[in-house]
């Protein structure tokens, strides 16, 4: 189980390195003598099996080995994105009725502020220890713990979702659909030991933590960076010869628009993979000329303990999909309305889908789990996709993203894809705006790429060559960046009904 994933790799690694993250490096023995030392700490303190733990650090070694110790005991993760705000991170506290949380010293003060009721969390943090915490350094001192063993189905982590519907929920994950989603990545993906990876995504995200997962099963070394910076991730792939970069769309837009991307050797890469959100078929092509591999898209969803959906270097292209099921999974594309109900290859519908990486259902809460499932055990994706005639799964859209104009259904990310043709446009993402007659409207917004001049008319006329005219955006603003969460995909639910300034907008 993944309690054992790194004395496993200890002694099947050994000396090779397992981290990089800034200055330092540990092999896959320093992570395992670390992480065997903070969990006796843990233990120390009164942490024990079935217990939840809120890590809330930024990615580096001491999110990993605290996330690896929590498991080892036997006790229950509840990863908190670091861009969470202490409220945000104190209800998530509560609501999984933790018994520690571990974050930085101002974090760990600001989250004990927040928090309300008698029944207080203990608070390790990574900086100097204040009243009423212990120090990380101090846990990590703590007599190495043996592994503590688990069964396939018990509960391994609680990653809350993104709460875009209001108040996160908190997806129970077993032991066994972590593991399955992160051997199954490695599998579809033919990582191997000795490769390079270079990840900029927050280990708290179920994608991220299958990258790390995916490095200790497979022996690689995995660097991770703390925060995304474009010239940075280049640095990295070229200083390390890294054989694979994983990334959101929006870090491969600002890679492309890097100055210095054509002065870098990235020769070493033997392929990328990117999730979290759609991206144009354009702009694969484009990573895939600057960098001279494969870029593997690839779905997944909290409630499915990563990636479920991917591409393989050894399956045909399909730019703009995002790949087959994982062996195991199973997949219905359904009508909207109307779950019992599957809808012809190549017409829209709901991606329902079904298997071991599915999430036992929601914390504390049976009636978000009950809506969350059709009959038969179906787990409701909320992604509206299309299937084509070989099974490939196409996403036009979030459900909840999709704009009804005059009865019409038009589904945003399609309307992104033809927009990002336009080789002035670096980056767009397409919202609802009210409108009296036709109930809603499609409005782009478009940061075009250095030094490029587009007209609203001119990029409207570019929609109408490719998309049917109730489809075509009506409003265009043109915009320095867009918003986006704290795991880099677009926020569209910012954008909506945002006011169109007088100056670059254009009714048609």
């Amino acid at each position: 189980m993944i309690g054992a994933l790194t004395e496993q790799a200890a002694q099947r690694f050994g000396a090779a390195t397992a981290v990089i993250a800034g200055d330092e490096q540990l092999t896959f023995a320093d992570v395992n003598a670390r992480t065997a030392s903070f969990a006796g700490g843990l233990q120390a303190i009164g942490v024990d099996v079935g217990q939840r733990v809120v890590l809330h650090l930024p990615n580096g070694w001491r999110w990993i080995v605290a996330y690896y110790a929590i498991a080892r005991l036997g006790a229950v993760v509840v990863p908190a994105n670091f861009l969470l705000s202490p409220e945000e991170v104190a209800y998530i506290t509560a609501n999984s009725q933790a018994a520690a949380v571990i974050s930085t010293t101002e974090r760990c003060a600001a989250i004990a502020d927040k928090l309300t009721g008698s029944s207080a969390p203990s608070l390790i943090a990574t900086g100097p220890a204040r009243a009423g915490m212990t120090s990380f350094e101090d846990v990590l001192q703590g007599p190495p713990a043996p592994v503590r063993p688990r069964l396939p189905a018990d509960l391994l982590a609680i990653g809350y979702t993104s709460g875009t519907t209001g108040r996160p929920k908190g997806a129970m994950l077993s032991n066994r659909a972590v593991l399955m989603s992160a051997a199954l990545t490695a599998t579809m993906h033919q990582r191997q030991e000795r490769e390079v990876v270079v990840s900029a995504l927050p280990l708290p995200h179920v994608y991220g933590n299958i990258v790390m997962h995916c490095a200790f099963l497979c022996g690689m070394t995995l660097v991770v960076m703390e925060r995304f910076q474009a010239d940075v991730a280049l640095q990295l792939i070229a200083r390390f010869r890294a054989t694979l970069f994983e990334g959101v769309p929006t870090m491969y837009y600002y890679l492309l628009n890097e100055p210095a991307l054509f002065q870098t050797d990235l020769s070493s890469l033997r392929r990328c993979t990117v999730g979290g959100q759609t991206m144009p078929s354009s702009t694969i092509a484009a990573v895939e000329a600057a960098f001279g591999c494969p870029l593997l898209e690839l779905w997944g969803m909290t409630e499915v303990a990563g990636p479920a959906i991917s591409h393989s270097p050894h399956l045909p292209k399909r730019h703009g999909a995002i790949g087959l099921p994982f062996p195991g999974m199973e997949a219905r594309v359904v009508d909207i309305d109307d779950a019992e109900t599957e809808v012809p290859t190549g017409e829209p519908g709901e991606l329902l889908v079904r298997g071991p990486l599915v999430t036992d259902g929601y914390f504390d809460d049976p009636d978000a789990t009950r809506a969350a499932f059709a009959a038969g055990g179906w787990l409701r994706t909320g992604d509206v996709v299309c299937r084509d005639a070989d099974g490939y799964l196409f996403v036009l859209d979030r459900k909840k993203d999709m704009i009804i104009t005059a009865g019409y259904n038009v589904y945003p990310a399609e309307l992104e894809q033809v927009i990002a043709q336009h080789p002035a446009v670096a980056m767009a993402a397409v919202a609802a705006v009210h409108d009296a007659a036709k109930g809603e409207l499609a409005k782009a917004f478009v940061v075009l790429t250095p030094g490029a001049v587009l007209s609203a008319d001119e990029l409207i006329d570019h929609c109408r060559g490719s998309l049917a005219s109730y489809k075509v955006p009506r409003l265009v603003e043109f915009v320095d960046d867009l918003p986006k969460t704290s795991t880099g995909k677009i926020l569209r639910r910012a954008l909506r009904n945002t006011p169109a300034p007088p100056e670059d907008c254009l009714q048609s």
